[in-house]
């Protein structure tokens, strides 16, 4: 027998066994799926299709929001030791609204979750049967215990408050959520039909979940703008985030945003800039990226292969992301100050609060001025958000921009008029 002909009967064997294997699935009634209601499956159950994608987002600070500290204690990133805490709280003594020494300081053994760890970090306790933030907060960058809600934390639920941001699949009616962190299903909506439909079934699985990439742009920002806002739910009381909200949906119809305007001064600036951490989608509404189609994902990445570049998963670390789209031509007028074209430092100011005073960016992508704070006191400005002009008079350097953007005045005769002279 020839190799041609053994070649080919191989190939026959194996589609042979190919056809056996697909004939031998059990058949699924698609209608019968898609007849039930939706519920939320968990990403370790998109995981058994979508693992290269799934290790990516374990990267990403989302997937670490909300952590379980009984299933991983090293998930408390310091030690629970009370004399600390109490030392540390002590120094806050004028700010506080309990005494730090009868401030509710949970055991190590009363944590149940722990919220974040990049800039700071927050434990959940229960109360009769009840999820709520104890009221102690560590701070990361100046390593050190501050306080949070003291006097009230064990009135504000923190499944109703905040859950919906922190966990994926919550239901407030049950008082549960299907898991911890920022899952698969909070940008792609509930999985169950999607994971219950097999693979042949290609246009009908497809149908079944969300994929920001082909929602038109405002309503795939709207996602992101659901968690990274501030304001109160317009469906349920008392509600701190979009409940009843599905990805591809109208926020404004689930959450009305919060705004100095609307006489919220502890989280917004005078000028509508945020103030507070997890407020990017106010601050972005309010940009020209916004009206020009710029979105979060054109900057940011969900999930990507690989080790993520930047902490806050940018595409490109500093300013190389805004010179990936915002090419620099001449170091002229305002841009001659930084001829190492620091976008960042001007355009985005660090004048938000997540832990510390100014850990965050401003998402408006405007300079502000030193006019702005003479104006208004209370508003930062970008100058002195660099270390360098930190202490140095405001006038000075509103004078010093002045000088830099804007053009001389010409000086001379303007050429066509000497020319019409020498003709005449």
């Amino acid at each position: 027998m020839g190799k041609k002909s053994l070649a080919a009967i191989l190939s026959l064997a194996i589609l042979a066994l190919m056809i056996s294997s697909c004939s031998n699935d059990q058949a699924v009634d698609i209608v019968a799926v898609t007849s039930q209601p939706k519920d939320f499956v968990g990403s370790d159950t998109c995981k058994m299709c979508h693992l290269e994608h799934y290790d990516s987002w374990k990267m990403t600070m989302h997937s670490r929001m909300l952590q379980d500290a009984k299933a991983n204690e090293d998930a408390i990133i310091v030690p629970i030791n009370e004399k600390i805490i109490r030392t540390d709280l002590a120094k806050l003594s004028k700010k506080l609204k309990v005494p730090a020494n009868e401030i509710y300081v949970p055991k190590k053994d009363e944590i149940l979750y722990t919220i974040g760890s990049q800039w700071k970090q927050r434990y959940l306790v229960k109360k009769e049967d009840t999820l709520f933030i104890s009221p102690i907060q560590y701070n990361a960058d100046s390593h050190r215990w501050v306080n949070y809600h003291e006097k009230d934390w064990d009135k504000r639920p923190w499944l109703l408050k905040c859950g919906g941001c922190h966990a994926t699949g919550v239901n407030l009616e049950k008082n549960t959520f299907k898991e911890a962190g920022v899952g698969c299903e909070s940008c792609h909506g509930k999985g169950s039909w999607h994971a219950a439909l097999p693979k042949t079934a290609v246009f009908e699985k497809r149908n079944t979940i969300i994929n920001p990439a082909k929602l038109t742009m405002g309503v795939a920002a709207q996602i992101c703008g659901s968690c990274h806002n501030r304001g109160k739910s317009t469906m349920k009381k008392g509600g701190g985030w979009p409940v009843g909200y599905a990805p591809g949906k109208a926020l404004a119809a689930y959450f009305k945003s919060t705004s100095f305007q609307g006489g919220d001064k502890k989280h917004v600036y005078a000028n509508e800039f945020s103030k507070g951490h997890h407020q990017q989608f106010i601050d972005w509404q309010q940009s020209k990226h916004a009206q020009e189609g710029v979105t979060c994902t054109s900057c940011h990445y969900v999930h990507q292969l690989g080790m993520p570049p930047t902490r806050s998963q940018t595409v490109f670390a500093g300013s190389k992301q805004c010179l990936s789209c915002h090419e620099m031509v001449n170091n002229n007028f305002g841009h001659s100050i930084h001829s190492f074209a620091n976008c960042v430092g001007c355009h985005m100011p660090r004048i938000a609060k997540s832990a510390e005073s100014g850990d965050i960016h401003s998402h408006v992508f405007i300079p502000l001025l030193p006019e702005d704070t003479l104006k208004n006191p209370k508003v930062p400005n970008s100058c002195q958000t660099c270390h360098e002009h930190k202490n140095q008079d405001l006038n000075e350097l509103q004078s010093a921009w002045k000088a830099l953007s804007r053009l001389p005045k010409p000086v001379g005769q303007a050429i066509q008029s000497i020319e019409y002279k020498m003709t005449n």
